[in-house]
C-alpha cells in the first residue's frame, strides 16, 4: 500500500463553478498508483466541491442560479464581517461538500463519462483556493 499527498491552488473569478478535474487527474495519474482511493479536501469554509455534469454548461448555470435563490444575500444575517456575501457563502458550503472520495482504477479517478470535478466558489470576489489531494492504494 502506498500513499501520496499533494496540494493544488485554484484561482477563481468569483462566484461559480470552476472545473478542477484536469489538474487532479493529471496528478493522480503521475503517482503510479493503479487502484486506490483519492480524497480531495477543500481547505476553506466559503467554497466547496462537487462532482457534476461536465458536458452541458446549462447545468452549471442552473446550479449557480438555484443556490442564488436558495441562499440569497441580505441584511438578515448576523455574520457579515467580510461583506454581504460572507454568511451566504458559509451556508452554501455547508449545504454542499468540502471533501470528495473517488475510487481510482487504472491510475485515474473513476468518474462517469459525463462527470467532472468542480470547485464551487461561493464568494463574489476572486479567490485563491487550496485543495489537498490524498491518494491511497497500490
Amino acid at each position: 500500500m502506498r500513499q501520496a499527498l499533494h496540494r493544488i491552488t485554484i484561482a477563481t473569478r468569483g462566484r461559480g463553478l470552476v472545473a478542477v478535474g484536469e489538474p487532479i487527474c493529471a496528478w493522480t495519474e503521475a503517482q503510479g498508483i493503479a487502484t486506490g482511493l483519492l480524497t480531495i479536501w477543500c481547505r476553506h469554509t466559503s467554497a466547496s466541491l462537487l462532482v457534476q455534469e461536465n458536458a452541458d454548461p446549462d447545468v452549471r448555470a442552473d446550479l449557480e442560479a438555484f443556490f442564488e435563490r436558495l441562499v440569497p444575500e441580505g441584511d438578515f444575517y448576523r455574520h457579515d464581517s467580510e461583506g454581504a456575501d460572507d454568511m451566504p457563502a458559509h451556508i452554501r458550503a455547508a449545504l454542499t461538500q468540502t471533501q470528495l472520495s473517488i475510487p481510482v482504477e487504472g491510475g485515474r479517478p473513476l468518474l462517469g463519462i459525463w462527470q467532472g470535478i468542480y470547485l464551487f466558489e461561493h464568494r463574489r470576489a476572486p479567490h485563491r483556493r487550496e485543495l489537498a489531494l490524498h491518494l491511497l492504494g497500490d
